[in-house]
């Protein structure tokens, strides 16, 4: 029997993914995945459509179409001042963010290097770390407010660390980091000669405090490979349409390495990507305030159930312990959850390095419909009545 390689056998399938497809397979409420059950907005799907009839269906240039490179940086400006980034030099178009950390991670990591990552991290960064040869080095954000300790930060750097993965808003916690961390980040960075990987998605999506981009701390814009995408501040996570925003030796990498994992993005819907990122302020406002009342009517419901829950800063997660609920571990509880009362969450262990730390934790997403909110907090009132 052939046998597989090494990397493909040092991690599993997405549990993430696993828990979406066990949802869709029991009826449950899918509150697993981090995808929207509502529409994107109508400018992105009359803009698709109208890319689709001007047969914009070859490839476009390979690092991504220029009206959509050159509305990345002005938006880019006019969100962040200050931050100007040129769409000749700096940018690449990716397959999504997941494709656009892979990409960066293959351009600047070499075989033997390390990594920080932050944990409870979203359970790409791991693999990715794998495939690209580098070793990731952890350290721990610990609740409640989900802090880090910058003597275990300043510890986890030796000789080999080549960078830091920096998530914020973050995903599984909703984390916001603030200004403070964020300089105790980037002082490591510039004195350890380290490239910041920035996931940025949730950008837009911030209840406490505000997101403040690493590029834009002193002397971190030559040092920061910033992901972004669509998937989550305009509702269409199956586009895969992502970008790359870097200092233009990075970039000249990361493009390299993007153009042979995939090509390119689809050329339509970068056309309408270029639409949305034009939309007025107000549309960001509606929403975080359409965010806010998702969580602000999921949170009792996870409490009346008996959880204990970290209120999210940002994002669209709420990472609960499952202490007082039950005696299981994540894993056989989320299993038993997404059948009898039918709710899917992630199990708390796929976050972490040490599945250990993650035993008596599930992460809730929350981008669906209040309807959908109400069914599931209508099936979590069954486990307070339960006996643990």
């Amino acid at each position: 029997m052939p046998r597989v390689s090494s990397k493909a056998g040092g991690f599993t399938e997405s549990v993430i993914r696993e828990m979406s497809r066990l949802a869709t397979a029991t009826g449950a409420v899918n509150l697993g995945q981090g995808f929207p059950d509502f529409p994107c907005p109508p400018e992105l799907k009359a803009a698709a459509v109208e890319a689709l009839h001007a047969d914009l269906n070859q490839y476009a240039i390979t690092w991504g179409a220029k009206p959509l490179r050159d509305a990345i940086a002005a938006k880019t400006a006019r969100t962040y001042p200050g931050w100007k980034v040129d769409p000749e030099t700096e940018i690449t178009v990716t397959c999504g963010a997941t494709e656009g950390m892979i990409a960066a991670f293959l351009a600047i990591l070499d075989p033997g290097d390390e990594v920080i990552i932050f944990e409870p991290f979203y359970e790409n960064y791991g693999p990715d770390a794998m495939l690209t040869g580098a070793l990731a080095r952890y350290v721990t954000l610990r609740e409640p407010d989900w802090s880090f300790d910058p003597d275990e930060l300043r510890a986890a750097v030796t000789p080999r660390t080549r960078g830091i993965v920096v998530n914020s808003p973050h995903n599984p916690t909703g984390k916001v980091f603030d200004a403070d961390e964020l300089e105790t980040i980037a002082s490591l960075c510039r004195d350890h000669d380290l490239v910041a990987f920035t996931d940025d998605i949730y950008e837009h999506i911030v209840y406490t405090g505000r997101h403040i981009p690493l590029a834009t701390l002193d002397g971190m814009r030559e040092r920061t490979v910033a992901v972004n995408s669509m998937s989550k501040t305009y509702s269409v996570t199956g586009w895969r349409v992502g970008w790359v925003v870097a200092p233009r030796p990075l970039t000249a990498a990361i493009r390299k390495t993007h153009d042979f994992l995939t090509v390119g993005a689809a050329a339509p819907l970068q056309h309408a990507a270029a639409v949305a990122l034009d939309l007025p302020d107000a549309y960001y406002e509606a929403l975080v305030a359409g965010y806010r009342e998702r969580r602000d009517a999921l949170l009792p419901a996870l409490e009346n159930a008996g959880f204990r829950v970290y209120a999210p800063d940002g994002a669209y997660y709420v990472m609960t312990d499952i202490a007082r609920v039950t005696h299981e571990d994540d894993t056989t509880f989320a299993r038993r959850l997404v059948i009898d009362p039918g709710v899917a969450a992630v199990p708390g262990s796929s976050f972490y390095s040490e599945p250990a730390l993650g035993r008596t934790k599930l992460r809730f997403a929350f981008p669906k419909r209040v309807a959908t909110l109400a069914a599931a907090a209508d099936r979590l009132r069954r486990l307070a009545a339960a006996p643990a």
